[in-house]
């Protein structure tokens, strides 16, 4: 659905440019029994959502399913304007924005981005974006172990990540010796054991990432995990849903002094499922880390007659400066989609997305009530945001096998329910399973 910009001013002042008085004087080749169609069968006060979903269903060819499977990609409605305004050509088509006298327009989106970034996730600096949450995940790691002086270089990394996610962090270090530990998670709450990190209180630990949710869906204790970290001198890196953070608490609000880095996968904020991409990675740290940071900032700043202006900050950590001494070599930028996501939380407002998250979550939680009156068993007593870990007494292809990455879970899917679902969609995919 396209997204029509112009106000009835506007039409009214090109109209008398052109010297007409009425629009409809613009069509009148076509001939008048062709003109008006009977609307008075279509409902009322339908939202851009239900419009597009009772346009979609009466379309005769095209008859999509519900998606249910989320696992790192999730399907959030998005509004028409995000993408009309994106695809202006000055986004479009613009490259990265070096000089700054002819970038002002991408500078300062990316600036805004910057801005709702840090605020989302309650931190000081966020960069301009990285390729996509698992290799933001592996720069930031990598971050950590720089803060630490490249002396500690031992990581924990709890198995309720994204297994994709944790594919991805071993292979950009094992070439680095940098030694992985991954932590166990209860099987009972399906978030990590926090007992067994009493075993790792040596001081031989650089960082600890805490997913939010986790890969189950499931909330993990990040109050007790940052406090452990702090405790034990360890940097924290928060792997975060930001959707989910316009709901839950802040990564800069964890126990009080809050997570050190914060990175994760954006695609929730504007950007479709498209066939696996395209995706982008946040980064956020505090001030004090601002210089081990991986990737571009954008600075705001004023000339001598008060005038604002933008431009790239900080550039001698990208690898086009500082060659092989640059804090990072993959950390591309993903400019278009972080227009995207500026236009997106532009519209929505925290607000929005609050509702956004909040209605996701009570999806998910009506579909819990659905599938476990059908004898389906939620597998983790842990709170969940808007995924849960079903366990069948069959064999289902509904939702996302998680028995290749944790074989001891059997008949066990991973379903998750957005906004965009609504009471029939939720009735229907407990029906079928």
């Amino acid at each position: 659905m396209p997204f029509i910009p112009h106000t009835e001013a506007d039409i009214s002042e090109m109209l008398k440019a052109i010297g007409l008085n009425d629009i409809k004087q613009l069509f009148d080749e076509i001939p008048s029994s062709l003109k008006l169609a009977d609307l008075s069968s279509e409902p009322l006060g339908l939202n851009e959502m239900e419009m597009s979903r009772l346009m979609i269903a009466r379309a005769p060819e095209f008859k999509p399913q519900g998606d249910f499977i989320g696992a790192g990609a999730y399907e959030h409605f998005i509004p028409a304007a995000v993408w009309q305004i994106v695809s202006r050509g000055e986004f479009y088509t613009a490259y990265t924005p070096y000089q700054a006298e002819a970038s002002q327009g991408s500078l300062q989106v990316i600036y805004e981005y910057q801005t709702m970034m840090a605020e989302l996730m309650a931190m000081d600096v966020s960069n301009a974006s990285l390729y996509d949450g698992s290799t933001a995940l592996a720069e930031a790691i990598l971050m950590a172990i720089r803060l630490k002086n490249e002396k500690l270089k031992k990581v924990l990394l709890p198995k309720t990540v994204n297994p994709r996610y944790r594919r991805v962090v071993k292979t950009v270090l094992s070439q680095l010796d940098i030694e992985i530990i991954e932590l166990n998670y209860d099987v009972k709450t399906g978030t990590t054991d926090l007992v067994q990190l009493s075993q790792y209180e040596d001081n031989t630990i650089a960082a600890l990432v805490i997913p939010q949710p986790n890969f189950f869906g499931c909330l993990e204790p990040v109050d007790q995990l940052t406090a452990w970290a702090q405790k034990n001198k360890v940097l924290t890196i928060a792997l975060v849903n930001p959707t989910a953070m316009a709901l839950l608490k802040a990564p800069g609000e964890w126990n009080d002094t809050g997570a050190d880095i914060v990175c994760g996968e954006g695609q929730p904020l504007g950007v479709p499922l498209a066939s696996g991409g395209p995706y982008f990675g946040f980064l956020c740290c505090k001030q004090e880390y601002v210089r081990q940071m991986p990737g571009r900032l954008v600075g705001k700043t004023s000339d001598e007659h008060g005038r604002e202006g933008y431009t790239l900050t900080l550039q001698a950590r990208e690898q086009h400066i500082r060659r092989a001494k640059a804090k990072s070599n993959i950390c591309t930028n993903q400019g278009l989609v972080v227009v995207a996501a500026t236009i997106y939380m532009s519209l929505l407002g925290f607000d929005g997305l609050r509702e956004v998250a909040l209605k996701s979550h009570q999806n998910t939680s009506e579909l819990l009530k659905l599938l476990e009156k059908k004898s389906a068993k939620k597998l983790f007593v842990a709170p969940f945001f808007h995924e849960i870990v079903m366990q069948f007494d069959k064999p289902i292809s509904a939702g996302y096998d998680i028995s290749a990455d944790y074989p001891e879970l059997k008949n066990a899917r991973l379903i998750c329910a957005t906004e965009t679902k609504t009471q029939q969609d939720l009735i229907v995919f407990a029906e079928l399973v």
